[in-house]
């Protein structure tokens, strides 16, 4: 492929060490996902400036361009931005969905050195989804697997993490089902005959089964009735304070991110255009697009 822009991002160039704050867990360095050839103007000739994310040049959509941002143990970070501002990219690439043109991701876990999530080979890939990182769908059907049962869904991950012990791993199940408030009589039910809120709370028993270090939520409340996200929202908070988990929440929900984020970024065309603590963005956003956001929920 083309270079994209001057100067060159290195794929493989790891953040140096005092870049990285004590206690952060992932470090993402000058993420960009592009579909399509790319051409050394795509990066200049779309963005928030002019309005686009597709190159006039070539043609090629600019998803999400030089993401950076660390998150530390225990934090939560909130991305913000209407649809396709290149928010949900953002955690397919992290989770592994899709791979990014350029950038560096540096996973650091207690008692290991910092691991590049898009360079790892294919089966240390998989070793990082089941136990390192956990993912919640806006579409449950993303998730899930509907053609087996709730408990079964649970046990699936559990598996992949080569638990062998079919009564610890109905146990484990049953134990995190109960936890999201899922009735064990309906355990072994299929995900079909679940409403949405309860379909959402076996994704995120599924997604914790084996204590991953980040949980990654891609707009899990979307399409809930409000009193049904409410629920959900409260458990993913009992949750984060009891295990001291790292979130990445992604929402186009100002309340959402207000209720779940410690800071936020607000992304607009692929690109950040403001970060930081959330209620300083809520409360007196700068940028003129995050400006708008807030004003259109206050009006």
């Amino acid at each position: 492929m083309t270079a994209l822009a001057s100067p060159a991002r290195s794929h493989h160039a790891a953040p140096a060490a005092e870049t990285v704050a004590p206690g952060v867990v992932l470090a993402v360095r000058d993420m960009t996902k592009l579909y399509g050839p790319g051409c050394p103007e795509c990066l200049r000739q779309t963005g928030p400036a002019v309005n686009r994310t597709t190159c006039p040049v070539c043609g090629t959509v600019v998803a999400c361009a030089e993401i950076t941002f660390d998150l530390k143990a225990g934090a939560t970070l909130g991305i913000v931005g209407e649809s396709g501002s290149g928010k949900t990219t953002v955690l397919r690439c992290l989770y592994g969905d899709t791979g990014p043109t350029t950038g560096v991701a540096t996973l650091l876990t207690l008692g290991q050195p910092g691991r590049d999530l898009f360079t790892l080979d294919p089966q240390d890939r998989r070793r990082v989804r089941n136990f390192d990182i956990g993912m919640v769908y806006q579409t449950p059907r993303q998730g899930l697997r509907f053609s087996i049962s709730a408990g079964g869904n649970v046990a699936e991950r559990l598996l992949a993490a080569e638990w062998r012990q079919i009564k610890r791993i109905r146990d484990r199940a049953a134990e995190l089902l109960d936890r999201m408030e899922v009735p064990l009589s309906r355990m072994d039910d299929m995900p079909a005959n679940f409403s949405g809120g309860m379909q959402q709370r076996v994704q995120i028993a599924k997604a914790l089964a084996n204590e991953p270090v980040i949980l990654l939520l891609d707009e899990m409340t979307s399409g809930l009735d409000v009193s049904v996200q409410a629920g959900v929202l409260d458990l993913v908070q009992e949750i984060q304070h009891e295990s001291n988990i790292a979130v990445i929440v992604v929402s186009h929900d100002l309340g959402v991110i207000r209720l779940l984020s410690d800071t936020a970024m607000v992304m607009k065309n692929g690109c950040i255009v403001e970060r930081g603590v959330t209620d300083q963005i809520l409360e007196d956003p700068r940028h003129p697009y995050t400006q708008l956001l807030v004003s259109s929920v206050n009006s």
